[in-house]
């Protein structure tokens, strides 16, 4: 079973997405394939470099600059999702294939933006890691050392996390203790397994 994994910005899904690591299940992180692209060599390289080259220094894409160029301006931002994520998809994609090859019945796609595009198709269950938005900028300005206006340009960069809670199959409330969301994603994964 191929779960989709989402939510807000600062929600707790790399806490889910580590915590289900250690229980062994594969968790495949579009963040994560998504800077493998962008790498030198990499599948989307050239041509994130060709449409935004202010973003590289030295020849290497600058995360900070790019986020500074498309979190306040939507085009710029729709322009990169159509270059990128056609490559993300199918780097996971394989790499999904190769860990049922390898005998997991549960995988885990970890994807910031699967309810805001077309992601949702590739998954059999969407998950939805919860937190209210006032704690959700409190969470974002504090990680991330962003002023109030820098925090809520991101969050509105995303689907509302009201409108994902909807989308959701099930979903993880994270505005407790950690612990708590530990019981939270056993229970879960216990109602996964077996089926």
């Amino acid at each position: 079973m191929r779960i989709g994994l989402t939510g807000g910005i600062a929600s707790g899904k790399s806490t889910v997405s580590a915590y289900l690591q250690r229980r062994g299940i594969p968790v495949i992180d579009a963040d994560l394939v998504a800077r493998q692209v962008v790498e030198p060599g990499g599948r989307a390289f050239e041509e994130v470099k060709a449409v935004f080259p202010t973003a590289f220094v030295d020849g290497l894409l600058v995360r900070s600059k790019l986020g500074d160029i498309i979190f306040h301006d939507n085009e710029k931002r729709l322009i990169l999702n159509e270059l990128m994520h056609p490559k993300i998809r199918q780097r996971m994609l394989e790499l999904a294939a190769q860990y049922e090859q390898a005998g997991h019945s549960v995988i885990v796609l970890d994807i910031p933006l699967l309810l805001e595009g077309d992601w949702k198709r590739l998954v059999d269950q969407v998950v939805v890691v919860y937190c209210n938005a006032s704690l959700q900028k409190e969470r974002l300005m504090e990680r991330n050392q962003l002023t109030t206006e820098e925090a809520q340009a991101r969050i509105d960069s995303q689907l509302d996390i009201e409108q994902k809670k909807r989308l959701a199959d099930h979903v993880l409330w994270n505005e407790g203790t950690r612990e708590a969301l530990y019981q939270q994603i056993d229970t879960w994964l216990k109602s996964v397994q077996d089926n």
